[in-house]
Formats: C-alpha cells, sequence, structure tokens
C-alpha cells in the first residue's frame, strides 16, 4: 500500500470523499494514488492539507509524515 493511500485510510476516506475535499477528480485521483499518474504541485498541496501531512512526504523526499507548522 502506497503512503497517500495508508493516509487516506487511516482518516477513514474513500476516493470519493477525497474528490469532495479536494476537488481532484476520483478517477485522477485513483491515478496519482497508483502512481499511474503524476500531481501536480497544487493537487499535491491540496493532498497533503487533506491529509495532514507534507508535500515533502507525498513527494517521497522523508519518511515523516508530521506537517510542518502552519505559516503565522
Amino acid at each position: 500500500m502506497t503512503p497517500m493511500k495508508t493516509l487516506r485510510k487511516e482518516r477513514g476516506y474513500s476516493q470519493i470523499k477525497m474528490q469532495m475535499l479536494t476537488g481532484i477528480d476520483q478517477s485522477d485521483y485513483s491515478k496519482i494514488e497508483t502512481g499511474k499518474r503524476n500531481m501536480t504541485f497544487d493537487q499535491c498541496r491540496r493532498i497533503a492539507q487533506v491529509l495532514e501531512t507534507s508535500m515533502d512526504y507525498l513527494a517521497g523526499l522523508t519518511d515523516d509524515p508530521t506537517p510542518y507548522p502552519p505559516k503565522k
């Protein structure tokens, strides 16, 4: 299971719920989650916000899913 799918499942979200929360079409989200499609910067940002993680984690640059502190 991919880290993105793991986080989604941990939060109890379906791909349809992710569509509602991110505005990313469910079929596009599914392709992103399985690695069949790359996500845009904006899609990565929206997914990271909804899954409460960092964009670096989604990009595979870190193993720590902890989000960065929000901007003041």
